[in-house]
């Protein structure tokens, strides 16, 4: 099991290197950073960490292609690569609908979107002239001015099942985002199909858990932590999803309620333990190494500590290095 960890850049820069140091030091493998236009930008944050560290491996956890063209996106994660001295990858997904249309840009076809974006940004980090005539992206002659050294992994993050085949097909590693096991066996299975169609192992694949992650010297604090974030996703979540965990569709439909209302004290109110169980990895060091251990047998080769990672990240950070990952060899 390899870790990795998530930082969403609404902090300043320098708090959020200070903490990818803490966990470079603590013997984390990744450190994931969230692109979204109304935080600070994601390959600024990216170019700071890597100044700033010596071995931890960088992406954007995750870009997406309507914001951001795949030619850009290449550009820029080469860039990453170079100054970090090849340790860049790339996290990518169809991105977040309600993001996506506060800005005008409807997410329209994103199976096909993905798909074109991954094989132009593949072609470009290769050192090709990308001529590209899809049914969404069109390039005469596209190509970058520099390669990088080595193969930058392109990582995609996928739930549905026909993204999670193609993620199976295409992809170096894929980002579930989910805390589960039921739902990572879901995703599991779903990645199976694209690899047997494609020929490839399971095995050349980093299966990546992306968990809303709390961890604290009580479990007690940890939940409390965690209630908000688990909110948001149950705000969010499809009926399939919340059926699947036996999370009541009017329990679900009061906090979303909630949080369209602005009154974020009712709808983290409104968060029960079936809806934490089911979104987020919580409580003391031994809670979390037991599900982590659940979602290992299931085939997940990273498991990526995300938001809010505890009540006080440094601690939670430290947690982690001394009692949760010498548990993982």
């Amino acid at each position: 099991m390899r870790f990795g960890i998530e930082f969403v850049p609404y902090k300043p820069v320098d708090e959020i290197v200070g903490l990818t140091k803490k966990a470079e030091e603590a013997g984390f493998n990744y450190c994931w950073i969230t692109d979204h236009y109304n935080n600070r930008n994601v390959y600024s944050f990216l170019t700071a960490i890597a100044r700033n560290t010596q071995r931890i491996e960088l992406g954007p956890g995750v870009t997406n292609p309507y914001h951001v063209n795949p030619a850009v996106t290449a550009s820029a994660i080469a860039s990453i690569d170079e100054i970090s001295n090849g340790r860049a990858i790339l996290g990518i997904s169809a991105g977040d609908r309600t993001v996506l249309s506060s800005l005008g840009i409807e997410l329209l076809k994103p199976l096909t979107t993905i798909s074109e974006s991954i094989e132009i940004i593949q072609k470009l980090l290769a050192g090709e002239r990308v001529n590209f005539d899809g049914k969404i992206f069109k390039m005469r002659g596209a190509r970058l001015n520099f390669k990088p050294k080595r193969k930058i992994p392109i990582y995609l993050g996928a739930q549905g099942p026909e993204m999670l085949r193609l993620a199976g097909k295409v992809s170096d590693g894929v980002l579930i985002n989910a805390s589960h096991p039921r739902d990572l066996d879901y995703a599991v299975n779903g990645i199976k199909r694209g690899v047997d169609e494609a020929g490839r192992k399971l095995e050349e694949l980093d299966i990546v858990a992306y968990t809303s992650f709390s961890v604290a010297d009580s479990a007690e604090k940890a939940k409390g932590a965690a209630k908000p974030v688990a909110a948001f996703i149950v705000a969010s979540s499809p009926p399939v999803v919340l059926e699947r965990h036996g999370i009541a569709a009017e329990d679900a439909g009061r906090v979303r309620d909630a949080i369209a209302s602005g009154k974020f004290g009712d709808a983290i109110a409104g968060v029960n333990d079936a809806m934490l169980n089911a979104f987020c990895i919580y409580g003391a060091q031994t809670d979390c190494i037991k599900r982590i251990r659940e979602i290992a047998k299931i085939g997940v080769t990273q498991i990526v500590v995300g938001s809010p990672i505890g009540p006080d990240p440094t601690a939670s950070i430290e947690i982690i290095r001394r009692e949760i990952m010498p548990s993982f060899g």
